[in-house]
Order: structure tokens, then C-alpha cells, then sequence
């Protein structure tokens, strides 16, 4: 992480986090909000328009900051090297970009979410900024965080460790299939965080914007797409650092 600038990483963190924030809770928004051309486009249409944001994020920031955009990845990339000292630096971009993307998002769907004021019709708005889980059960929703975060940390360590993905540049396009793989095959039970600042920072912007009949921004849910990804990504360091 010492290769970038302070100021370098706050830009590419900040535009990289808000591109990945804006095409994923488009996405949610687009296949849930009552008058959208992709309502009940699925979860197929959820995972790829995630793996996407991820493509087009990452790959926008690469050059600034190496493409983080996700503490979990940050607290595994300085878990594994020892190099915590940029580590706030790179939460705080990352957590001032989800908000913007969230805010961004919304902006695009603003007569959609407006339309919400029709009581009769209204729907719960949170889905289409954070995750909910289909069960809620806090210690099994914490595991499945942390085994789906784990599985992106150990190959995406791996991949950047991998010279033929570094010299032909196509690390951040199989990070963004990973992405997408992940939220087909494990992001059934919790809608997949896998990223702390993916949840928190929508989850702020949906609990500030005047949306009608929004409903709530579930706040004793929030800990736990922070703390699975958390505890994932550092078992992931910890284990690709054991193994390679």
C-alpha cells in the first residue's frame, strides 16, 4: 500500500467506491423498485449487476490506489503484508464513496422512489441500499459472511500474487467473476456484503433521504455485514498467508 500517495488513494478509493455502490444498488433498485423496465429481473441480474460494479470500480481505481474498494480487502492486504498504516485512510475513502454511490443511485431512481408515496402500493425500500437476511439469525448470518468474504479473499490474494494476471492486467476482471460467483452460490442467505463499506454507507444514506414510506433502516442488523467480512477477511490472510 506504500506505493500510492495519501492523496492518490483518497481519489481512487472515493471514485472506485462510489462507481462499484452506484451499479450495485442500481442494480437492486432496478429489479425491485415497483416501476423499473428490470422489476423481478431476479438474482441472477442482482449478482452479475454487483460483479459488474465491482469490474468497473476496481478497474477505475487500480491505477490510484490499487483497487481496494472494500475494507475487508484493505484489512486482508495489510493482515498479510503487516502494513497497517494506510489502512484508515482507505476505510475512510471507502466509506465516503459508498455513500456517495448510494446517494448517486438513489438520484436515478428518484421518481421511482417517489412513486413510494402511494400508500397502498408502498414497498420497504432498505433491500435496494443494504442487505437483509432471508433468516435472521445473527450468529449464522456472521458465519456466512465470513465464509462467503473468505472466499474471495484467499483467490483474490492469489491473483495478485499470480504475474501473468499483473502483466496482461486482468486481475480485477476475475476479482469481479469471483464477485459474481460468490453472490450466485453464497449470497442466498444474506444478500452477500462481503464488504463493510457496500452495507454501511447505503444503510446511512437510506436511514437520511427522504424516501416515502421507506420503512426501517434496521439498525440491530448493521453489525453484522461489518463483522463477517471483518473476521473473513483476516481468516483469509491468515490462511493464504500459512499456505503460499
Amino acid at each position: 500500500m506504500n506505493e500510492f500517495s495519501n492523496a492518490d488513494i483518497f481519489a481512487g478509493e472515493v471514485i472506485g467506491t462510489a462507481i462499484l455502490i452506484l451499479l450495485g444498488s442500481g442494480v437492486c433498485a432496478a429489479v425491485n423498485l415497483r416501476f423499473s423496465k428490470a422489476k423481478s429481473g431476479g438474482w441472477i441480474v442482482v449478482a452479475f449487476g454487483w460483479g459488474m460494479g465491482v469490474l468497473a470500480g476496481g478497474y477505475t481505481a487500480l491505477p490510484l490506489s490499487g483497487g481496494h474498494i472494500n475494507p475487508a480487502v484493505t484489512v486482508a492486504v495489510a493482515t498479510e503484508s503487516g502494513e497497517w498504516s494506510k489502512v484508515p485512510l482507505y476505510i475512510l475513502a471507502q466509506m465516503i464513496g459508498a455513500i456517495i454511490g448510494a446517494v448517486l443511485a438513489w438520484g436515478a431512481y428518484y421518481s421511482q422512489y417517489a412513486a413510494n408515496a402511494d400508500r397502498e402500493h408502498a414497498q420497504d425500500t432498505l433491500g435496494m441500499f443494504s442487505t437483509i437476511p432471508e433468516v435472521r439469525n445473527p450468529a449464522a448470518n456472521v458465519t456466512t459472511e465470513a465464509i462467503a468474504t473468505f472466499a474471495l479473499i484467499v483467490p483474490l490474494l492469489a491473483f495478485g500474487a499470480t504475474a501473468a494476471l499483473a502483466e496482461n492486467g486482468t486481475q480485477v476482471l476475475v476479482v469481479a467473476l469471483l464477485v459474481t460467483g460468490i453472490g450466485l452460490s453464497l449470497g442466498g442467505p444474506t444478500g452477500y456484503a462481503i464488504n463493510p463499506a457496500r452495507d454501511l454507507g447505503p444503510r446511512l444514506v437510506h436511514a437520511a433521504l427522504p424516501i416515502p414510506n421507506k420503512g426501517s433502516s434496521d439498525w440491530g442488523y448493521a453489525w453484522v455485514p461489518v463483522a463477517g467480512p471483518l473476521i473473513g477477511a483476516v481468516a483469509g490472510a491468515g490462511v493464504y498467508s500459512l499456505a503460499f
